[in-house]
C-alpha cells in the first residue's frame, strides 16, 4: 500500500471518528468549563439592515442544507424508496441543496463584507473568527460545485456510494473509505472540510448553535409559578393575623 492509499484510509477511514469525537467531547467540556463563552458575540447594533439580510439568508440556507444532509444521507433506504425512487432522491438533493446553498453563500458573503468593511467590527474580530467564516464560505462553494458535478454525471461519481459512505461512518462499516476510491476530488474535499468544521467546532463561536437546539425544549417546559404583589400582601396580612 503506497503513501496515497494510507493517506486516503486515514482521511476517510479514521479522521471522521477523530473529528466527531472532538466535536461531541469538546462541546461538552466547553459547556462545563466555559459557559460564559457559549455565545455568538452579537453585533446587531451595527449595520442592522445588512445584518438582517445576511443573517437570515445564511441561517435559513445552512439549516436547510444541514437538515437535508442529515435526513438525505442517514435515512434508511427502504424508507426513502417508499416515498421516491433513487433518481427523485438524487434530484431532490441537488435542487434543494443547490437553492439552499446559494441562499447560504449569499448571506455569508454579505456578513463577511459587513465584518470587513465596518471598522468597529473589523477591529473586534479575532483571526479565528475570520478563519472560520472563510472555511464555511469555501465549504458552501464546494457544496455548490458538487451539485454541478452531479448534474453532469462526472466520471467516477456515484450518489449511492456517497450515501453508503456516510451511513458506514455511523454503523462503523469496515473498509468504509474504499467507497470513495473512485469518487472525484471535489466530493472528497467537501467531505474532508466538513469533517474539519466538526473538529474545530468546540473551539469557535459556532458552539452557540447548540443553544439554538436547546431552545426547542423551552416549548415543553412547565410554567413558572409567579406571585403578584397583591398575593404577597395578602399572605403577609394572614401571617400577621
Amino acid at each position: 500500500m503506497d503513501i496515497w492509499a494510507y493517506l486516503h484510509q486515514f482521511l476517510f477511514g479514521f479522521y471522521p471518528y477523530i473529528a466527531l469525537t472532538v466535536f461531541f467531547v469538546g462541546s461538552l467540556l466547553r459547556f462545563d468549563r466555559e459557559q460564559y463563552s457559549w455565545r455568538a458575540d452579537s453585533s446587531q447594533l451595527l449595520r442592522k439592515k445588512q445584518l438582517r439580510w445576511g443573517s437570515n439568508l445564511f441561517h435559513f440556507g445552512v439549516l436547510v442544507v444541514f437538515t437535508g444532509h442529515l435526513v438525505g444521507f442517514l435515512m434508511p433506504e427502504p424508507i426513502v424508496l417508499a416515498f421516491m425512487n433513487e433518481h427523485a432522491h438524487e434530484l431532490l438533493a441537488m435542487v434543494g441543496g443547490g437553492v439552499a446553498g446559494v441562499a447560504a453563500i449569499i448571506g455569508l458573503s454579505i456578513l463577511i463584507h459587513r465584518r470587513l468593511t465596518e471598522p468597529r467590527l473589523r477591529s473586534n474580530s479575532r483571526p479565528w473568527d475570520l478563519l472560520i467564516v472563510a472555511i464555511l464560505w469555501i465549504q458552501l462553494a464546494l457544496g455548490l460545485a458538487t451539485v454541478y458535478f452531479s448534474s453532469v454525471k462526472v466520471e467516477g461519481y456515484s450518489f449511492q456510494a456517497l450515501i453508503y459512505y456516510v451511513q458506514g461512518i455511523v454503523i462503523f462499516r469496515p473498509n468504509n473509505a474504499d467507497l470513495l476510491l473512485t469518487i472525484p476530488w471535489v466530493y472528497k474535499l467537501h467531505i474532508f472540510l466538513g469533517l474539519t468544521i466538526f473538529l474545530v467546532f468546540p473551539f469557535t463561536r459556532l458552539v452557540h448553535i447548540w443553544s439554538g437546539f436547546a431552545s426547542v425544549f423551552y416549548l415543553f417546559r412547565p410554567f413558572q409559578l409567579m406571585r403578584t404583589r397583591r398575593t404577597r400582601q395578602a399572605r403577609g396580612v394572614q401571617g400577621i393575623k
